[in-house]
């Protein structure tokens, strides 16, 4: 199997992320605190659990959503840590929001409060299939018409990391509450987002 074409991103004081080069641009993350390194909804790949170890000692891998399994068992047991799946509560510096819990969606969002850093599996997100338009974060298509302002609305984050698509570094509160506000009267054109990003990216 050929190597995952991956590069990585989203540098900023309290970790980093990394992005594999395909349409659903699956991204990664570790976030660093007191030496100590937190990965989350890993992918692996070349460099990985180097750059993870080179950032202190692992402290634990953290599956936010149910179905994104990737290689976070993998790579928690490589690197001797704790696989957490759908974690509840606190854990570490973390508070885990629930944010959609059924039979077939179960997600959690990682809230890092004293660093203002939140961290999306599914439900929000930038690759371009997400967004509409200029958006510069987007609702998850499916919970577009039924947006998590309850669960997320009161946030005020300096940083936003999305499991797809590159991170919010800069405005990120903004962009929250613009994706909160207007995800149901961007549905037509999130649909046409999605439609223009599959047609670029389907093999010739």
């Amino acid at each position: 199997m050929a190597a995952l074409k991956l590069r990585f991103c989203d540098e900023f004081d309290s970790g980093f992320g990394w992005i594999v080069d395909e349409f659903m641009e699956r991204c990664s993350h570790a976030l660093v605190e007191d030496g100590r390194v937190w990965a989350i909804d890993p992918v692996d790949g070349d460099s990985v659990e180097d750059r993870i170890r080179a950032a202190g000692t692992p402290a634990g891998v953290l599956q936010l959503l149910d179905r994104h399994n990737r290689d976070c068992a993998a790579l928690a047991a490589r690197l001797g840590v704790r696989h957490h799946v759908v974690p509840q509560g606190s854990l570490g510096p973390f508070a885990c929001i629930a944010v959609k819990n059924s039979r077939s969606w179960n997600e959690v969002a990682l809230w890092w409060p004293d660093r203002r850093v939140l961290v999306c599996a599914d439900v929000a997100g930038t690759a371009p299939y997400y967004r509409a338009g200029d958006e510069r974060l987007a609702v998850h298509p499916l919970l577009r018409v039924r947006p998590p302002r309850r669960q997320l609305g009161a946030l005020q984050p300096n940083v936003i990391l999305c499991g797809h698509g590159e991170g919010v570094l800069e405005g990120a509160d903004a962009a929250l509450r613009e994706a909160l506000s207007t995800s149901r009267l961007r549905i037509p054109g999130q649909v046409a987002s999605a439609l223009r990003a599959w047609r670029a990216n389907r093999p010739s």
